[in-house]
């Protein structure tokens, strides 16, 4: 038995300065060093390695189970989603019906930074209360590179389009798991949540037409950004306080993307802006007279898409994997014996003493990428694609996309390398530490709980409990704390190595990730240092607000 150690060096200050030097590697290898992907992965999950052995003294079997169990996650679910996704993306292009689905979203508006609206915001915040795990951003790049951004362009701008939506991503999954864990009815952090995100998800519009177009951009479209954020906003507020965690995404976005197509068969901006060669991408083409028939068929890929998201998220669905369902046998369990029961977290990370189960559940149906690989099959009849140029299609994937495959099962391993060592409770811990400066930091914690681990669920999972203790020792709501842990992962994920992987492959930069890195996480981190201070505001000037 392996019993996690947060403070092997016995300051807690020491013990994280050596916890960092991965993270730090992984910074500099993409900032100064311009590494490709998988080079600065290999590299940090090797340091990570040393620091787990010789500083947190786990034993380098478990080191190597820890890298095996993060590699085969990072292989199924993570990177199958991505590959289905864009599977589907490619079917559509060869298909021929992309360039139908394109001109449709330019009869809304031929404006490109309504465009990036409409499908980097609203449409991919659907696909994240959906999906989750890294397909918004696949799918939205995948699209606007079509629409004719500059795929660096586009990466960047989906990545920071999907932050509001994570805290209520995949059906409330992140909310709902922490809620079980802490023990704390998942309406009341969802709650707190949708009392702190709401004025992010206003923001985000103008951010992304600032980034586009500066002020300028900004005085021309402000209209309709204000019904875009301000519909979105509402209705995330209403949900998530009154309805849960599974909502706030999926109706917010729906409201938002009538609101806003509605909105501009009334109004249209003076000046129509289109990115140039030197900017953002190629002129758009344009717009053609398309029948009603060709315009739903071009959009079915992604209508199928929705109806294959509402089926695999059901209970009854679900419900058909589990114990004696008729397809239980399609989830093949792996225990990864070496780990599996033989690590212990401890307090303050955990309420008492619990041994880690890791067990590798192969889910061959029962997942998001099937759902999205069903899709792609069945578009392929609809949309009258020949069976050898979609075997063609997918061989092309798999081939552009192998270095990213490799990537985000290095990144994965990194993350459990990190979490089963006790190297991420090491940080939170010592910012844990800091007394009532922690309403700053705490969610600094979920921020850097996302960027090892790429997802809000998983560092909800991770610190947690951390939240929860910390918050009763400075006699301060815990919900306020749990909440801040989702906030501030949500602005997290736009720097996770998992996310840069997923986007870079998504838009053909497999091998960039540094320059996706260098143009997203200056905001982040300005992002998570202003949610810092909100939650701080709250905690001690409008207390009010918490439920």
């Amino acid at each position: 038995m392996f019993i996690q150690n947060y403070d092997p060096l016995n300051n807690v200050w020491l013990s994280a300065l050596v916890a960092f030097l991965p993270i730090l590697l992984f910074f500099l290898s993409l900032v100064v060093f311009k590494m490709k992907g998988h080079t600065a992965g290999l590299v940090t999950v090797i340091l990570a390695a040393i620091v787990a052995v010789v500083a947190y003294q786990m034993p380098v079997s478990m080191v190597l189970g820890s890298f095996l169990y993060g590699f085969l996650y990072g292989m199924w679910p993570i990177a199958w989603i991505i590959v289905a996704a864009i599977f589907l993306y490619k079917l559509s292009v060869k298909s021929g019906y992309f360039d139908i689905l394109r001109e449709s979203i330019i009869a809304i508006t031929p404006d490109q930074r309504l465009q990036v609206i409409l499908i980097g915001f609203c449409f991919g915040a659907f696909l994240e209360g959906a999906i989750g795990f890294g397909g918004p951003v696949a799918i939205t790049a995948a699209l606007l590179v079509g629409m004719g951004l500059r795929p660096l362009y586009a990466a960047g701008l989906c990545m920071i389009a999907n932050t509001a939506p994570v805290a209520f991503g995949a059906v409330g999954i992140p909310i709902i798991a922490m809620a079980g864990v802490v023990g704390v009815d998942s309406l009341e952090i969802s709650s707190m949540a949708g009392r702190m995100l709401p004025p992010l998800s206003l923001f985000i519009p103008f951010f992304l037409v600032f980034l586009m177009d500066g002020f300028k951009g900004i005085k021309e479209t402000y209209p309709a950004l204000l019904v875009t954020g301000l519909s979105f906003a509402l209705v995330q507020f209403i949900t998530s306080n009154y309805m849960g965690p599974e909502l706030p995404d999926i109706a917010s976005a729906v409201v938002s993307i009538a609101a806003l197509s509605v909105f501009l068969k009334f109004w249209k901006p003076k000046h129509i802006f289109k990115f140039d060669e030197e900017i953002g991408g190629k002129a758009t083409l344009e717009v053609k007279k398309y029948s009603f028939g060709q315009i739903a068929l071009a959009w079915s890929p992604f209508i199928v898409l929705i109806i294959m998201i509402v089926i695999w998220t059901q209970g009854w669905f679900k419900a058909l994997f589990g114990g004696d369902g008729i397809l239980a046998s399609t989830v093949i369990n792996i225990p990864i014996s070496v780990i599996n029961g033989n690590i212990m977290q401890v307090a303050p990370v955990v309420a008492e003493d619990t041994p880690i189960k890791v067990v590798f559940s192969w889910n061959l149906i029962n997942t998001v990428g099937t759902a999205i690989f069903v899709t792609a099959i069945i578009s392929m009849f609809m949309l009258k694609v020949k069976v050898g140029d979609a075997v063609k299609t997918f061989g092309e994937t798999l081939n552009e996309m192998k270095f990213a495959i490799l990537t985000i099962g290095l990144v994965l391993s990194f993350a459990f390398i990190s979490n089963y060592s006790g190297i991420s409770a090491a940080l939170a811990l010592a910012l844990a530490s800091t007394g009532d400066a922690f309403t700053f930091f705490s969610p600094i914690v979920g921020w850097i709980g996302v960027f090892l681990t790429g997802s809000d669920t998983s560092s909800n999972l991770l610190f947690g409990t951390l939240q929860q203790v910390t918050a009763r020792q400075l006699g301060i709501p815990e919900v306020l704390f749990l909440a801040a842990n989702s906030v501030g992962g949500v602005v997290g994920k736009m720097i996770s190595p998992q996310s840069i992987a997923i986007a870079c492959a998504a838009v053909g930069l497999v091998g960039r990730e540094s320059e996706l890195f260098r143009f997203t996480v200056k905001y982040s981190i300005i992002f998570v240092i202003v949610i810092g201070l909100f939650t701080s505001f709250i905690a001690f000037v409008i207390p009010w607000l918490i439920p």
